[in-house]
């Protein structure tokens, strides 16, 4: 074969389909209209506006409300940059929107909900536009993205919709470019998005690179050139750029909390939660998958659509699990296995249907539509939807620390969102992931704690003075971490007169101790404002038992700690 036929081969068409069946009608229109009502009314339905955010969440907020007030990305105001903000451009975005006026919590939910229905309406456009999918067959998995997990982001302020909104449309474009060859329109938006996905957190710099990996298996060298080109020059070119200007900006290559979570080894346990978050999310559409790679026509396709989401799953391996809530890592793969599923469905299909019929759309198949759909919703309510979020006591205590944010006090706290973020005081995050000496160094010390003399430590414990610690139960290399500084933390406290405000807590084998620095003088004011706090658990919604305070021979004692 000449290299002239090899190249008309490379760039022939991967999916055969009659180009008008690719062309959107009104109808089409008129579903995605619907896909956005029934979003908007399932977040509606599922989002609980009034829980706080996540902690995780709030310390982005944190970082965005600095920006937005012009100190620069801070975490304490008048320090150095720190880059603890690992969804860098969402944080640059939720800044914009409260310099506009918003406050931090509806400019991230705004984000949030936005990019959470456009990604669905670009799922049900990519299956119809790409594939020629039927529109039934392309509302199923725009349906199941509407109804899965964005609710959760939503209430939680994390921003995992918006990452993966730009990562479908990295993988969008470079379908196009995969399925019906390239083009430069295909080679730029994938260019351009891919950017702006490795700028809105660090791994989608991975998650791009395996797009390009899929397209040099399916189409070739020849075939996926310009796609590797717009990769080079927009995410190595344009990124090697603001990867200069932020290592200058914050004095290290890296984010600080990979610093923190990687720790330069292999997550094992992270690769497993990846993949088992993986499988949670998509184990209708899986199926669809494995079952089409049975047959020989479509797999080499499939196989390649399933590089970049299961890849992206993989890479997992780098850092450890902490605050995967509702498997927000692992959620931009979630779009990108749905936007590939119809190649699979279609050769099932012809399985139970092998002679092609033209027959009208009759009653019974949107009986089956709507079974479909219903099982579908069935599904995401038994995955997701198992736990519900409740107001939480560390955000009450906070907002009412706020009335001394003036005043310069320090904080010290492994609880780093809702606390420092209501409170605005300075604080001082002794688990590491906003303290880069600390990341570096690996944990927290007397001599560190001693530069700031924090007025305020909080720590959340698996004790509580009634119910002494037991390391025999907890062996994970992390929570031994974890221990040791909590032992730091108590061992600072109570060296240097500390008073015990509260010991909070629903079980004595789980709380969150309050320690008040006794000289200075909003001292007794504060360990008062703690002690009247109606302190709810946020795991339970359940109002908290005030340890310190309890008598170890009351009935209330007995009960709880039995």
């Amino acid at each position: 074969m000449s290299i002239a036929s090899t190249q008309q081969v490379e760039q022939a068409p991967l999916w055969s389909v009659d180009a008008g069946n690719r062309r959107l009608n009104r109808f089409d229109w008129l579903l995605m209209l619907f896909l956005v009502l029934i979003t908007v009314g399932y977040v509606a339905r599922g989002a609980q506006l009034s829980a706080p955010p996540a902690e995780d969440a709030a310390m982005l907020m944190r970082y965005a409300t600095h920006l937005a007030q012009g100190h620069g990305i801070v975490w304490n105001i008048g320090e150095k940059p720190v880059d603890g903000a690992t969804d860098f451009l969402f944080m640059v975005m939720v800044a914009g929107l409260i310099g506009m006026g918003l406050s931090a919590e509806v400019a991230v939910r705004l984000l949030v909900f936005l990019a959470h229905v456009l990604n669905v309406v670009l799922v049900y456009y990519a299956l119809r536009s790409l594939f020629g999918a039927p529109w039934w067959l392309a509302v199923a998995p725009a349906f199941f993205l509407a109804v899965a997990t964005g609710p959760i982001y939503i209430t939680t302020c994390f921003g995992a919709p918006v990452f993966a909104l730009f990562a479908s449309l990295s993988w969008f474009f470079a379908l196009r470019a995969i399925l019906w060859g390239g083009s430069p329109a295909n080679a730029l938006g994938f260019g351009l998005f891919s950017l702006i996905t490795g700028l809105v957190r660090p791994e989608g710099v991975i998650l791009t690179l395996l797009m390009v990996g899929a397209a040099l298996i399916l189409r070739g060298w020849r075939g996926a050139v310009a796609l590797v080109l717009a990769w080079v020059i927009f995410v190595v070119g344009l990124g090697a750029i603001y990867f200069l200007w932020r290592w200058h900006y914050f004095g290290y290559p890296l984010p600080n909390p990979f610093y923190k979570k990687g720790g330069g080894t292999l997550h094992l346990d992270g690769l497993r939660d990846s993949y088992t978050m993986l499988r949670v999310f998509s184990l209708p559409f899986l199926l669809l998958y494995l079952g089409g790679l049975l047959f020989r026509e479509p797999r080499r396709l499939l196989i390649g659509l399933l590089i970049p989401p299961v890849g992206f799953a993989t890479a997992f391996i780098l850092i450890s699990n902490e605050m995967n809530l509702a498997g927000r890592f692992q959620y931009p793969a979630l779009p990108l296995i749905l936007m590939g599923v119809y190649p699979a469905a279609q050769v099932l299909w012809r399985q139970l249907q092998p002679e092609p019929r033209h027959e009208p759309l009759r009653p019974v198949h949107l009986y089956m539509l709507f079974a479909v759909l219903l099982l579908l919703l069935t599904y995401s309510r038994q995955a997701f939807y198992r736990s519900s979020f409740y107001p939480d006591g560390r955000a009450e205590v906070a907002k009412s620390l706020a009335q001394y944010r003036s005043k310069g006090y320090w904080m010290a706290v492994t609880e780093a969102g809702l606390l420092p973020f209501y409170s605005g005081w300075n604080a001082i995050d002794t688990w590491g992931l906003n303290d880069q000496w600390i990341a570096h160094h690996g944990a927290i010390t007397e001599a560190y704690l001693e530069r700031y003399r924090p007025h305020l430590i909080v720590f959340h414990a698996y004790f509580s003075p009634i119910v002494p610690a037991n390391p025999a139960e907890r062996q994970a290399q992390r929570a031994v971490r974890w221990d040791q500084m909590v032992a730091t933390l108590q061992r600072y406290a109570e060296r240097r007169g500390y008073i015990l405000a509260a010991v909070y807590g629903d079980t004595p084998r789980d709380t969150h101790y309050y320690y008040v620095r006794p000289d200075f003088p909003d001292a007794a004011a504060i360990v008062e404002h703690i002690r009247n706090t109606r302190y709810i658990w946020y795991e339970t919604g359940t109002v908290s038992v005030n340890y310190a305070l309890l008598e170890p021979k009351s009935d209330r004692f007995r009960a709880k700690s039995e």
